[in-house]
């Protein structure tokens, strides 16, 4: 293995035993020595791949979301009926959340720690690109909504319903199958189509020249 090959797959490392550090304790729970010591390399050593804990957490969001969420948009076809795209991104958003507790965490952390540097690297590194192409297959669907309340709830409710799981189970009337990803997604997408739907009508019952 040559010296750059070396330097990717130890950085890689730092990224993979990071993640699920900083998931579990948030930005302020986690110092440099308790990561050094699950790395097994020395603070000196980290800081050489990256220069500071600020620039290692962007990395770990990055790491732990954007890929995956360009991977999905990039999946979403270019053809067919915005709302068949828009289903289809939910659905593959809605796995990706499941299946990645990770993405969960570092996101509600966050909004917890409430810090303003944080939540708007979060907001313009981490949810802009999804953001925005939902929010432009929102404008296809529904000309007369309000786009960006919408494209908002498209992407929170699929992550609040996975997110507030763990304690939801235990309210009345919780069911095993709320759980799956796919019931999340079409729940999700039900909920829209009636909102755009309603939108649809209200303006064709207005006419062009309302």
């Amino acid at each position: 293995m040559n010296a750059q090959s070396k330097e990717i797959n130890t950085r890689i490392n730092i990224l993979d035993k990071a993640t699920p550090l900083f998931a579990a304790k948030g930005y302020n729970g986690v110092s440099m020595r308790e990561l050094s010591k699950l790395v097994g390399l020395s603070t000196a050593a980290i800081y050489h791949h990256f220069p500071d804990k600020h620039a290692l957490y962007f990395e770990v969001l990055k790491h732990s979301f954007v890929d995956k969420a360009t991977a999905i948009a990039g999946s979403v076809s270019n053809t067919g009926a915005p709302l068949e795209r828009l289903e289809s991104f939910i659905e593959r958003f809605a796995l990706m959340v499941n299946d990645d507790q990770n993405v969960r965490a570092l996101v509600m952390w966050e909004l917890l720690d409430g810090d303003e540097a944080r939540l708007k690297l979060v907001a313009e590194e981490v949810l802009l690109e999804p953001f925005k192409m939902v929010l432009a297959l929102v404008q296809d669907i529904a000309p007369e909504a309000d786009h960006y309340m919408l494209t908002v709830s498209s992407i929170w409710l699929v992550l609040s319903h996975s997110a507030t799981r763990p304690m939801c189970q235990y309210l009345p009337g919780w069911k095993t199958s709320y759980s799956d990803p796919s019931v999340i997604s079409s729940h999700v997408i039900q909920l829209l189509k009636n909102n755009i739907n309603t939108i649809n009508t209200v303006a064709d019952e207005r006419g062009p020249n309302t």
